[in-house]
């Protein structure tokens, strides 16, 4: 994003390799490639970038956050929140790292005295965390939709228009081509082949050498 001071900043964080957790980022990946962005309105993913965000934060006067939030809601639920209210969701208890980042960057831009004149949290909560390499459940997927066009409908009520990207007209770019959803997806391999919640194969090797090892003259081995 460019050095300039910007009228909106929609920014998606989250960790790709940890199943739900890529929420946000998911978000912005396809908000940039449907919609036009209006003038004025910049777009970032922030990944787990934590204070790396602080610059970006602080020339924005509206922000826009995508993310997933553990706040208590039954799995999948969708979650608004504005100003005053949204230190309540990414301060509760969290299964992920990333979010303390948030809370961090959020202080260090208030101490800035460059807080946002808005800040719009879109959130979810998430169904899965733990699973290492595995993507957005269906649950939290299916919210993709309804979380974009809440975006659409929060910059249009403060005034920007928002339309759909022309057929073939460049987009905005927010991730690298090997970490779009299609191809993260086509490259995963098969649970058969690399099991991510704990391999019985490897647990029944280790296993077998500890038993070997007991073994009269036996070797770890």
């Amino acid at each position: 994003m460019a050095g300039d001071s910007v009228e909106v900043l929609l920014l998606g964080v989250g960790n790709l390799l940890w199943a739900d957790e890529g929420f946000g980022v998911r978000c912005v990946e396809e908000f940039a490639s449907r919609h036009a962005l209006p003038e004025g309105v910049a777009i970032l993913d922030g990944g787990t970038q934590g204070l790396e965000l602080v610059p970006h934060i602080a020339r924005a006067r509206r922000v826009i956050l995508f993310d997933a939030v553990e706040y208590g809601a039954p799995p999948g639920t969708l979650v608004v929140a504005r100003d005053a209210e949204v230190p309540g969701y990414i301060a509760a208890d969290k299964m992920s790292l990333h979010q303390a980042g948030v809370n961090d960057v959020l202080a260090c831009v208030q101490l800035m005295g460059r807080s946002p004149d808005h800040l719009t949290l879109i959130g979810v909560q998430p169904v899965q965390l733990d699973d290492y390499g595995g993507s957005l459940t269906d649950a939290v997927r299916a919210q993709i939709e309804p979380a974009i066009a809440a975006a659409v409908q929060e910059l249009r009520d403060w005034g920007f228009e928002v339309a759909v990207a022309t057929v073939g007209a460049p987009v905005a770019t927010t991730l690298a081509p090997a970490l779009s959803l299609d191809r993260y997806e086509a490259g995963r391999p098969s649970p058969a082949s690399a099991c991510r919640t704990g391999d019985t194969r490897v647990l029944q090797l280790a296993l077998d050498r500890i038993v070997r090892a007991e073994q009269p003259g036996g070797s770890a081995s």
